[in-house]
């Protein structure tokens, strides 16, 4: 007997009761309960629209497509007045909203995102909104979900953790979970040409602080380029981003570097300054997985076989030496080191305690929560940033500023910012949180300005990071890390 197809009001009234769930625990409880019920070839759809997105991404629907499906027509009764639509129904306009290329695409992809919401309920269609265009916050995060997945089929929580890891995907391994159980989790394994999260890195003051942590370490330059991971099978060579998209069109400096090597597959990690690729770790090699194998012999073949692709670092447990390697990359304009136990694993997806990174001058990663209209000189641009930090299962607001912003970039961000407009308040156009943007700053301190209690001092702009999620932005625990004690609230920022 075929499956009962999931009907897409099952899946809302599930994100309804995981928004409204105060508690983790209860979050977990109300997805397990869903996912048990879900076929198994739908369970990758019915995850990805739970973590905000659709199974293919976001394939370019923006609110223009989506919008168009709602002039004139937010009325109850240009909806439907019956739950029919099912995941697969949604699944397959996304589909068709992805192959729609070439002239008259646009009308195409309209046509069938109309056509579904048509066919959806109000409360259907308000979801699917949010979800095509990236605006949904429910607490269904990836952490929530994973736990929720290990719970519904009676695995353990590290074994999904890892296979969705190694496989890019949480989806595919829930449907593995549902359908194969323990046996099918542990048989996922580091596959070339298939990218997996990559290991970050927890922050240190110092140096110093970073050796006492982590004991002896390879201590390297941290440059301020583009994370990649980088995969070759013979002669194919496929770059992905620190997000995991396929970024090899734009890395043709990279592929060439990569297919002079002398091996016939390979997984490397690293980064991209300008078209030059340079590497820090190693994670297979002509069919052998590395990520299990200590760093130190990681970096043994890291050098073997990458040569001056490789980035500079000493092995050490002396802080004076160490702080010398140190400043001979910010002597060569880098940000500076990493420092990584030198017994440590491949930790897939995870901040590991054994990385560490240290930057004298300190960034954080933050997403644009909004912007407000500029005068005089920036009169007509979106200037004066709303800056947020990850809590939780959402944003919180930690910060403003307007400084470090080029012309080139606030034409640039005035355009992406209204794109994602959600509404306004007097000079203030309030966006999605999707945008990241890496900010410089002196410190933070304890600030009744903001929601988030704390406020940051001396905040400019460095650069946006189009390679970043907003689920990777760094959390408002990294922002109160920073902090000075001040006896005042109201610094300069």
């Amino acid at each position: 007997m075929e499956p009962t197809p999931t009907i897409l009001s099952t899946l809302v009234s599930t994100s309804t009761a995981t928004a409204n769930a105060s508690a983790r625990n209860e979050k977990v409880a109300a997805l397990a309960a869903f996912l048990k019920e879900v076929p198994g070839d739908e369970i990758p759809t019915a995850v990805a629209l739970l973590t905000g997105v659709p199974r293919q991404g976001r394939v370019g629907i923006g609110w223009a497509t989506v919008g168009a499906s709602f002039d004139g027509g937010g009325v109850p009764g240009s909806r439907s007045n019956e739950a029919t639509l099912t995941l697969a129904d949604v699944d397959a306009a996304v589909d068709g909203v992805g192959a729609a290329t070439g002239a008259g695409s646009d009308g195409v992809r309209k046509q069938i995102i109309s056509d579904l919401m048509t066919a959806a309920t109000k409360d259907e269609a308000d979801f699917l909104a949010a979800v095509l265009v990236g605006g949904l916050r429910q607490g269904a995060l990836a952490g929530v979900l994973t736990s929720a997945v290990a719970k519904a089929f009676g695995v353990k929580l590290g074994s999904v953790r890892r296979a969705a890891m190694l496989l890019g995907d949480l989806g595919a391994a829930a449907k593995l979970a549902a359908t194969g159980g323990e046996d099918a989790l542990a048989s996922v394994g580091l596959t070339v040409g298939r990218a997996i999260e990559p290991m970050l890195a927890s922050t240190s003051a110092d140096v110093a602080e970073a050796i006492e942590s982590v004991g002896l370490a390879s201590v390297e330059w941290k440059l301020d380029g583009i994370r990649i991971q980088v995969h070759r099978s013979g002669d194919d060579v496929r770059v992905f981003s620190r997000n995991l998209n396929d970024i090899t069109e734009r890395t043709s400096g990279v592929v060439d570097a990569v297919l002079n090597l002398p091996v016939q597959s390979i997984v490397l990690d690293g980064e991209v300054l300008g078209s030059q690729p340079h590497f820090f770790d190693v994670l297979l090699l002509d069919g052998e997985d590395l990520l299990e194998r200590p760093l130190r012999d990681r970096l043994e073949i890291l050098d073997r076989v990458t040569g001056d692709l490789r980035i500079p670092g000493i092995i050490t447990e002396d802080p004076l030496a160490a702080q010398t390697h140190l400043d001979e990359a910010l002597a060569a304009g880098h940000e500076g080191v990493m420092v990584k136990a030198i017994e440590t694993t491949y930790e897939a997806g995870k901040r590991g305690k054994g990385w560490k990174k240290v930057k004298p001058i300190h960034t954080l990663d933050l997403v644009v929560l909004g912007a407000e209209w500029g005068h005089g000189r920036r009169q007509g641009w979106l200037s004066n940033l709303h800056l947020g930090a990850r809590n939780g299962d959402d944003f919180v607001m930690v910060g403003k500023t307007f400084k470090g912003l080029t012309d080139s970039v606030l034409e640039w961000q005035t355009a992406e910012i209204l794109a994602r407009e959600t509404h306004r308040e007097g000079i203030t156009v309030f966006a999605r949180p999707e945008l990241v943007v890496e900010i410089a700053l002196d410190s933070s301190h304890t600030s009744t300005r903001y929601p988030g209690g704390v406020a940051l001092r001396f905040a400019r702009v460095r650069t946006y990071r189009d390679d970043k999620d907003p689920n990777q932005a760094d959390t408002l625990d990294a922002v109160k890390s920073l902090m000075v004690t001040l006896p005042v609230h109201d610094l300069p920022e």
